[in-house]
């Protein structure tokens, strides 16, 4: 296992720690990391009784139509912007919801993997968001490497900001 799996394993293994202490689910909202999130956080034993599910919306009318994303918003910024992400986390915690109660938390992964980008910003631009019943929180990055390696950044990012809002 390579030293970035093995981080992003034992951040996946904390998150679910604090999940379980507070009696907390989770779900997830993502793109260009296209199911890694959700996929790091199954790999941990258990997590089936935190983890919801999780959403891959790729194209950009799944982030409207799915997980309720404003439609101007993603018209006038594109998919790739710190407000997409804050929705797409808010929109999946109520996507996931069991009776009346929504995911306590949603996870959300945006960016440009690469290696070309199509709308001008820089490759490995990503932004992450993180939405508790307290609150979200969104953290923004410039990530270097190829396609693999900015996708797996991101899900460490994305890993890194629910530890630290919980």
């Amino acid at each position: 296992m390579s030293a970035t799996r093995r981080e992003t394993a034992a951040v996946a293994t904390e998150l679910l720690r604090r999940l379980s202490a507070r009696n907390w689910s989770l779900g997830t909202a993502e793109s260009l990391t296209g199911g890694l999130l959700a996929s790091a956080i199954v790999e941990i034993p258990g997590s089936s009784q935190r983890m919801r599910g999780g959403v891959v919306a790729y194209d950009t009318a799944i982030k409207h139509s799915v997980l309720g994303v404003d439609g101007d918003l993603l018209a006038e910024h594109g998919a790739v912007h710190p407000e997409v992400a804050r929705q797409m986390a808010e929109g999946v915690r109520r996507l996931l919801a069991l009776g009346d109660e929504d995911a306590q938390v949603g996870v959300s992964t945006t960016g440009i993997a690469g290696p070309d980008s199509p709308d001008g910003q820089p490759v490995g631009t990503v932004h992450v968001a993180v939405a508790t019943p307290e609150g979200v929180a969104t953290t923004s990055h410039e990530f270097d490497g190829d396609r693999a390696s900015v996708r797996a950044q991101a899900v460490l990012a994305a890993l890194d900001l629910a530890v630290s809002r919980l």
